[in-house]
């Protein structure tokens, strides 16, 4: 009988001190209302396929799809990534970039954006994939 009286008062502490936390509990919880931008999907001109990386581009005949695109001159072209390996876009030849643009190492799934401000036919590669090569041509 002694035992089951000195374990009721630890049965009331405890339950206190539940009651107490919970009440600190509740009145400290605050709800933070966040608003989520949405981000309007790139519509891109050239893609870089899946399996882009593998010699030969994998299963498509190209490794930037179209490899030869027409633009006109000040609009923008977008390639879009659309392998899960790094890739990049850069003027010029494989060995010799010609400096007039470079992606850098594109993420999977990333896109890159040019504007070009010189009529003519305008070659690029991928510094990683020598065998990805294409061309634009940008007339007035």
């Amino acid at each position: 009988m002694n035992k089951k009286i000195a374990i009721i008062p630890i049965v009331i502490i405890i339950a206190i001190i539940g009651a107490v936390s919970q009440m600190n509990i509740d009145e400290t919880t605050e709800t933070e209302t966040v608003e989520i931008e949405t981000v309007e999907e790139v519509e891109a001109m050239i893609t870089i396929p899946v399996k882009a990386a593998r010699p030969a581009c994998g299963p498509h005949p190209e490794c930037y799809i179209p490899s030869y695109y027409v633009t006109k001159l000040d609009e923008p072209v977008i390639w879009k990534n659309e392998d899960s390996a790094f890739h990049s876009v850069t003027s010029g030849s494989y060995g010799e970039p010609d400096g007039m643009f470079d992606s850098g190492h594109m993420d999977p799934y990333g896109t890159f954006s040019y504007k070009f401000e010189e009529t003519g036919m305008h070659p690029y590669y991928c510094t990683l994939h020598p065998w990805m090569a294409g061309n634009i041509k940008v007339e007035r």
